[in-house]
């Protein structure tokens, strides 16, 4: 068993690595309930005292904010709330994803500066350990007044309504908390504001997002290697001093680690006929650094937010203010995920440019990789599928965070979209993956035409793994089934070989 423990401590983007896992159970610190109680305990005297209206919690919302609510319908305030905003449609949310966004959730929470009751941190905290996971849906969040839509469908089951996961089928959820014994939640005030305000839906994707990102940014390295060996590449791109000159810390990370990927390479070490390499082989620090940069800066935002709470209005009680502001607002994710799309997109750009390279008949190796071409169409049509997919990635990279649309009648009129960077960018995300797996189909075949000659022991090493999983390919064969099996290679595979 595995736990993910919340308290005041600040979380690392890596240390939620481990709510991936199906064991990992989450812990919820005293401290963190003692903050909990205290918000709310405020809330219910600053409620009782209360002269004036207070946003989301004695009125309405978005538009309605000017209505009154009574006392005894503070209550039913809240459940309206949540069901009439449960309007998530399109594609489900991959259930290790809504798993993030409900730790995300419970961790915004347990600051204690959203007003909720500890009996509804704790029922969320039940039903993730419990293996209850709420089905949620992509579409419906303009990530702006937190993603209302998916957060709404998330929270559906503590009323005991909507449906879950539960042991891989998908159930009515008042079915599913029967069994457990829970009771459908009463929530007070302010708690269905709480848990629909925020930015967890994007979070939460971000959070996979970048995980993904920083192996695939890895791997891209290691294929480069693989490529500009097989290419019979130059190694002199690649010298420390000509990127200390241009000190981008990203370039100079990834000058590094090529030499590092080839050191001991008996083709790399040997005399070259050609006094230059095509960009795609010797710009590989420079736009792999690039990347690298970009990822880097939206870990750091991703990890601020991880480490914020993001619902709307905000319970200061140690202040003695209750303040209705725009912590729900999506534009920092959104920015930081466009960002990331665009970084990801260009690695996945210059990788099926090395893949055309090796394809083209040059520096001794076979039209198309294979020896008969002609007979054979060998490696042609895999780099028409990598381009196909280089191009869809150009499309997705388009930022979404520079649109914005009125809702609410006006009152919320300015959104950040986030929530469409966010799932495009896992589209951006799995097809990097594609595109690597096929530039290292190509780069593993191309290698065997320089044998006897080896290229580094950690590159060989690889592929020795790889050709467990993919063949070299003599004479023309079903490419599809190599290309997935190569793809999940980069999926259950560790890059630092």
């Amino acid at each position: 068993m595995e736990y993910f423990h919340i308290s005041s401590k600040e979380n690392r983007l890596e240390e939620l690595e481990v709510v991936l896992k199906e064991e990992c159970r989450v812990v919820i610190s005293e401290g963190s309930m003692e903050r909990i109680i205290k918000g709310r305990e405020y809330l219910d005297n600053k409620i009782d005292q209360a002269q004036r209206p207070i946003y989301g919690i004695t009125t309405g919302f978005g538009s309605l904010c000017n209505v009154s609510i009574e006392p005894a319908d503070l209550s039913k305030l809240q459940t309206n709330l949540v069901m009439s905003h449960a309007c998530g449609i399109g594609e489900k949310v991959p259930p290790v994803i809504v798993k993030l966004m409900m730790v995300l959730k419970i961790k915004s929470l347990a600051y204690g500066y959203s007003g909720v009751r500890r009996e509804t941190v704790e029922r969320l905290a039940g039903m993730f350990n419990n293996g209850v996971i709420p089905v949620v849906y992509t579409q419906g969040s303009l990530g702006a007044s937190g993603d209302l839509a998916p957060l709404a469908n998330m929270s559906l089951p503590l009323l005991g309504l909507g449906e879950v996961y539960y042991k891989g089928e998908i159930r009515a959820a008042g079915e599913v908390n029967r069994i457990f014994g829970w009771e459908p939640l009463t929530l007070a005030s302010k708690e269905g504001l709480a848990l629909l305000n925020g930015t967890q839906f994007m979070l939460a994707y971000s959070v996979w997002n970048i995980l993904k990102a920083k192996k695939l940014s890895a791997y891209a390295d290691a294929i480069a290697a693989l490529s500009i060996d097989a290419y019979d590449g130059r190694p002199e791109p690649f010298t420390a001093g000509v990127h200390n000159v241009r000190p981008h810390q990203g370039q100079i990370d990834t000058a590094k680690n090529i030499r590092e990927l080839l050191e001991g390479s008996e083709i790399i070490s040997r005399e070259k006929a050609h006094v230059q390499d095509p960009y795609s082989f010797r710009c590989v620090p420079q736009v792999h650094g690039a990347s690298k940069d970009a990822i880097e800066y939206a870990a750091k935002v991703f990890e601020t937010e991880i480490n914020s709470a993001t619902d709307n209005p905000t319970i200061l009680p140690d202040e003695d203010q209750i303040i209705s502001a725009g912590n729900f607002h999506g534009q920092p994710l959104a920015l930081a995920l466009d960002f990331l799309s665009i970084a990801l997109a260009e690695l996945g750009s210059i990788s099926e440019r090395r893949t055309y390279q090796l394809i083209s008949g040059k520096r001794g190796l076979p039209s198309f990789l294979v020896a008969h071409p002609g007979l054979n169409s060998g490696f042609m049509i895999p780099q028409y599928a990598q381009a196909s997919v280089v191009s869809q990635n150009k499309q997705l990279a388009t930022p979404a965070c520079v649109d914005t649309i009125d809702s609410s009648q006006g009152q919320e009129d300015h959104v950040s979209m986030g929530a469409n960077s966010a799932t495009k960018c896992l589209r951006v995300v799995e097809n990097l993956e594609k595109i690597l797996a096929i530039e290292l189909m190509n780069g593993a075949q191309a290698l065997e035409f320089r044998r006897p000659l080896k290229t580094s022991a950690r590159l060989e090493s690889m592929v020795e793994q790889y050709r467990k999983r993919v063949p070299f390919i003599e004479e023309d064969d079903v490419m599809y089934i190599h290309m997935n099996q190569s793809i999940d290679f980069l999926r259950d595979t560790d890059p630092n070989f």
